[in-house]
């Protein structure tokens, strides 16, 4: 907590920022765990990279390591890989997984404050108890003291994928992942709508429903719907009314609608499309141009080898008109059930 009188966030002044906001660095797992990627993870290696690089063009890179041997492998094929390692960070900071949108520090600022920056260090239980995490979700706390930043606990379950922000006191997430029973089943919905009040220093919470197949989170809005400017979200649809994913997108899209800001005004809402279907011995994998990072450098958008690649980066380059928008292919990434989004945390820039 921050303080003998453990005030919150919110209390305190402090605020998440929005995802376009200038960034001090973008912090990354490197990703080391075979069952995650089972038989392909040296595939993934070549697009991670791809994604390192364009980072580093505009921001200082944290990437936490394993151990010493992990360090000195991952410095090595960042060099000959050509990437700006000036901008490269290495951190010995063990993790069960690559995914550090949900095991990363949530960073808080407060411009006012004595500690302008600040984390807060969720629990983290593998989505609901489907993973190891034991490692993970102590990486938020131990970056805090690395930056020597305060740190609050607010001893409850909560990823970063499940949750987007317009910087303007807004939060966007779905029922089916913050309401499921194997993340805080004692907590109802008001409840923990007082939580991303208290500790995400919003002030309005909007709920969408279900989220798309495929998705072992059971529904981040990371892969749903995003906010792209304080007024206006780009949601993904799929068009094919026989795929499973028609009617759910089309219940989320038809609650948007439905949806209004603080200042009253409806939601701007911009049609993404949905990748071709994608699958793995079987099993749906969460395809979607929804999980796109937004650095200093560009906006990555997860590509998939099919024709409907070209429409979301254009959809996405209406959106974002002051930094480019770069496809990353994401074939071989998607293996692990996430993207670039879900691999990724952003750390805000409190210089200015």
């Amino acid at each position: 907590m921050a303080g003998p009188h453990k005030a919150t966030p919110r209390e305190l002044g402090y605020h998440f920022p929005a995802e376009w906001e200038k960034h001090k660095a973008t912090w990354l797992s490197y990703p080391h765990n075979e069952a995650s990627w089972p038989g392909k993870i040296h595939t993934i290696f070549p697009y991670y990279h791809h994604f390192i690089r364009e980072l580093a063009k505009g921001e200082l890179v944290n990437i936490n390591v394993t151990n010493a041997a992990m360090h000195d492998k991952v410095n090595r094929s960042l060099t000959e890989t050509g990437i700006n390692m000036e901008h490269i960070r290495l951190h010995m900071l063990p993790t069960n997984d690559a995914w550090c949108r949900d095991h990363g520090p949530a960073f808080i600022v407060n411009q006012g404050a004595k500690a302008p920056k600040a984390i807060v260090n969720w629990k983290y239980n593998g989505w609901g108890g489907k993973y190891p995490a034991g490692l993970d979700t102590t990486i938020p706390a131990r970056i805090g003291e690395l930056l020597k930043l305060p740190v609050f606990f607010p001893d409850i379950v909560m990823e970063g994928g499940s949750v987007d922000f317009n910087g303007k006191g807004t939060l966007l997430t779905t029922k089916s992942c913050l309401l499921h029973p194997n993340r805080n089943p004692e907590l109802d919905q008001r409840k923990i709508e007082e939580y991303l009040v208290d500790y995400y220093g919003v002030e309005q919470v909007l709920w969408l429903g279900d989220g798309i197949e495929g998705d072992d989170t059971d529904g981040h809005i990371d892969d749903l719907t995003r906010f792209v400017n304080e007024d206006t979200v780009v949601t993904v649809i799929e068009h094919n009314k026989s795929d499973r994913n028609y009617r759910p997108l089309r219940e989320n899209l038809a609650a948007l609608n439905k949806m209004r800001l603080l200042n009253k005004k409806q939601l701007n809402i911009v049609e993404l499309p949905m990748p071709r279907p994608m699958y793995h011995e079987g099993q749906r994998l969460p395809v979607s141009y929804a999980n796109f990072y937004i650095a200093n450098a560009g906006v990555m958008v997860p590509t998939y080898r099919c024709k409907q690649d070209e429409m979301a980066i254009s959809v996405l380059e209406n959106c974002f008109r002051d930094r480019p928008v770069i496809g990353i292919d994401s074939v071989e990434i998607i293996w692990g059930l996430g993207s670039w989004h879900c691999l990724s945390q952003q750390e805000p820039d409190c210089s200015e």
